[in-house]
C-alpha cells in the first residue's frame, strides 16, 4: 500500500464572523453616546453654575437629560454579552464627572463632614449645634468649614453669630439618623489618614456608593433574568453625577442598601426554604439599616410584604419578618446615640418639618389643587399613601418587591412635592430595578423646582404624574395587547417552515 505525502496545511486566521461584525456596530454608537454624556456633564460641573448662579446649567442640565435618554436607547440594541461591562464602565465615567468640582447646588456635604469631626472628638453630634460654645476648639480646627478670613460671601458660606461657615443651619442640631453619622465618621476619617480635603472625600464616598449601586443592580438583574441595560437607568443618569456625587447626598447611601435588601427578598424566593428565611433576615437588616441612614427607606417597606394580603391567600406570621426585623436593626442602630444623648437624636427633624410647611399642610402642592383646606391636607396625604400600601399589600408581586416599593414611595413624594430632588434617589435606584422609566419624571420635577424655582411645585409635580399616569397606561394598553393576540397566535398553529434548497457542488 502505497502512501502519498501531502504538504502540512497553513493554518487560516480566522476572520470575525457576522455575528461579531453585528456587535461592533451595534455596541459603537451607545459607546459614542455614552462619551458625549460624560463630557457633557463634566462641563456642566466646570462651567460656572452653582446654586448662586444656576443660569450656565440651564442648557447643560438639558443636554445631560437628552444625551443620557440617547445612550438609554441605543443601550437596547447592544448585545446582552456586551451589555453589563459597558453599563459598569459608562457608570464608573458618570460618576467621575461629579469630582471635577467641589459641590455646585448644594452645601450638605459640610454638614456630613462637620458632624464626623465632632465624632472624632468623642462628642455625640446630637449634642450641640455647630455654632455652640462648646464647640469652639473644634470650629478652629476646620478652617475649610468655618473661614476665619474673607468677607464670607459665596451661595454657601453664612455669618452666624459672628461666625462665618460653610456648614448649614448651623444654628440647629443634626437631623441625620445613626447611619448616616456612621458614614460621616468614616469619611472624615478617610479624609484626615489620606491628607486630602474634606468635601473632595465626601465626594469621592458618593462615587464609590454610586458605581456600587449600579454593581449590585447588575447582580440583581442577572439572578432574576431581567435585562441587565436597566442598571443604566440609574448608572448613567445625569442626577446620580450631581445628587449622589458632586452634592455627595447620603441619600445615595440609603439607595444601595435599598436596593441590596429588596435584591435579597427578590433573589432569595428563587432559593431552598433556608435561603428564603435566611433572606428575608437579611433583606430586613438592609432596609433597616438603609431607613436608619435616611428615614426615607421605610417606604419601600411594603414592598418588602407585597402580596401578603392577596385574595385568597392567608396571613402567615412569617410575613411580619421582614418588618420586624427591620424595626429591630432601626432601633439598635439608635442605642448608642441614644445612652450618649437621649431624646436628642430627634435632632431637628420637627423644626425642619415645620420650616417646610409640611406640619400645616401649606407644602403638599397637588393636593392644594383639590381646595381642601390646608389643616386637612395632612390627613388627606396619610389616607392616600395608606391606600397605596393597602394596594401593594393586596395586589403586589411578591416575586419583585421593587415594583410596589416604586408605587409607594414614588406616591409619598408626589404627595409631598419636595424641592429637594436627591430624596428622589430611591425612585432612580428602584426604577432600574423594575424598568419604568416614565418614574424618572419624579426627580425631574425636583430639579425643576431647583432650577426654575419653588413657584412651579404644582406644575412640575403635575407635569410628571401625567407622564407617569402615560406610562402605566401604555404599559396596560401593550400587556393587554399581548394577551389578545397570544390566543389567536395559537389558534392559528404553527408556522410552516420552509426548508432551504440543498446547495450542491454543481449548483453554486
Amino acid at each position: 500500500m502505497s502512501t502519498t505525502l501531502r504538504a502540512p496545511r497553513r493554518a487560516v486566521p480566522s476572520s470575525p464572523g457576522p455575528a461579531r461584525r453585528g456587535d461592533v456596530r451595534a455596541t459603537w454608537p451607545c459607546a459614542v453616546a455614552v462619551a458625549a454624556l460624560v463630557a457633557a456633564l463634566a462641563y456642566t460641573f466646570v462651567g460656572g453654575g452653582t446654586l448662586g448662579n444656576l443660569v450656565p446649567l440651564h442648557v447643560w442640565y438639558l443636554a445631560d437629560g437628552a444625551l443620557f435618554a440617547l445612550a438609554i436607547v441605543l443601550l437596547r440594541r447592544v448585545p446582552p454579552r456586551r451589555t453589563a461591562a459597558l453599563v459598569l464602565v459608562g457608570s464608573f465615567a458618570v460618576a467621575l464627572t461629579g469630582l471635577l468640582a467641589p459641590p455646585r447646588t448644594s452645601d450638605d456635604a459640610y454638614r456630613y463632614l462637620w458632624d464626623g469631626h465632632v465624632q472624632a472628638a468623642g462628642i455625640s453630634p446630637y449634642a450641640y449645634a455647630p455654632t455652640d460654645p462648646h464647640l469652639a476648639a473644634l470650629r478652629a480646627q476646620e478652617p475649610a468649614l468655618f473661614p476665619v478670613t474673607g468677607s464670607c460671601t459665596g451661595w454657601d458660606l453664612r455669618r452666624s453669630g459672628g461666625i462665618c461657615t460653610h456648614v448649614n443651619r448651623p444654628t440647629v442640631h443634626t437631623i441625620y439618623p445613626p447611619v448616616a453619622e456612621v458614614w460621616f465618621l468614616g469619611l472624615y476619617e478617610a479624609g484626615r489618614l489620606t491628607g486630602g480635603h474634606g468635601v473632595r472625600t465626601a465626594q469621592a464616598g458618593g462615587a464609590l456608593v454610586a458605581v456600587l449601586t449600579t454593581g449590585a443592580l447588575l447582580l440583581v438583574l442577572r439572578r432574576t433574568r431581567a435585562p441587565l441595560h436597566r442598571a443604566a437607568l440609574w448608572g448613567w443618569c445625569p442626577g446620580v453625577a450631581l445628587w449622589a456625587v458632586n452634592d455627595a447626598h447620603v441619600d445615595a447611601l440609603g439607595a444601595l442598601l435599598m436596593v441590596c435588601g429588596l435584591g435579597v427578598l427578590g433573589c432569595a424566593r428563587w432559593g431552598p426554604g433556608n435561603g428564603r428565611v435566611l433572606g428575608r433576615v437579611l433583606g430586613g437588616v438592609l432596609l433597616g439599616a438603609a431607613t436608619a441612614t435616611k428615614l426615607i427607606p421605610v417606604l419601600a417597606l411594603p414592598g418588602a410584604v407585597s402580596g401578603a394580603l392577596a385574595r385568597g391567600r392567608r396571613p402567615r406570621l412569617r410575613d411580619l419578618t421582614v418588618p420586624a426585623v427591620a424595626g429591630v436593626t432601626f432601633l439598635l442602630c439608635y442605642v448608642p446615640y441614644v445612652l450618649a444623648s437621649g431624646l436628642g437624636v430627634i435632632g431637628y427633624l420637627p423644626g425642619y418639618l415645620q420650616e417646610e410647611g409640611y406640619d400645616q399642610g401649606s407644602r403638599f402642592g397637588l393636593l392644594t389643587l383639590l381646595g381642601l383646606p390646608s389643616r386637612l391636607l395632612p390627613a388627606v396625604v396619610a389616607a392616600v399613601l395608606l391606600a397605596a400600601v393597602f394596594h401593594v399589600l393586596r395586589n403586589g408581586d411578591p416575586d419583585a418587591p421593587w415594583r410596589g416599593s416604586l408605587v409607594v414611595v414614588g406616591t409619598a413624594l408626589f404627595l409631598a412635592a419636595p424641592g429637594y430632588p436627591w430624596y428622589a434617589l430611591l425612585v432612580v435606584a428602584l426604577v432600574a430595578l423594575e424598568g419604568s422609566w416614565e418614574w424618572l419624571a419624579v426627580p425631574a420635577a425636583g430639579e425643576v423646582m431647583i432650577v426654575l424655582g419653588r413657584d412651579l411645585q404644582q406644575q412640575a409635580y403635575a407635569g410628571a404624574l401625567c407622564l407617569v399616569i402615560a406610562g402605566i397606561a401604555v404599559r396596560r394598553l401593550a400587556r393587554t395587547a399581548d394577551l389578545v393576540s397570544a390566543p389567536r397566535a395559537a389558534a392559528a398553529g404553527p408556522v410552516p417552515v420552509v426548508p432551504s434548497p440543498v446547495r450542491t457542488a454543481s449548483s453554486r
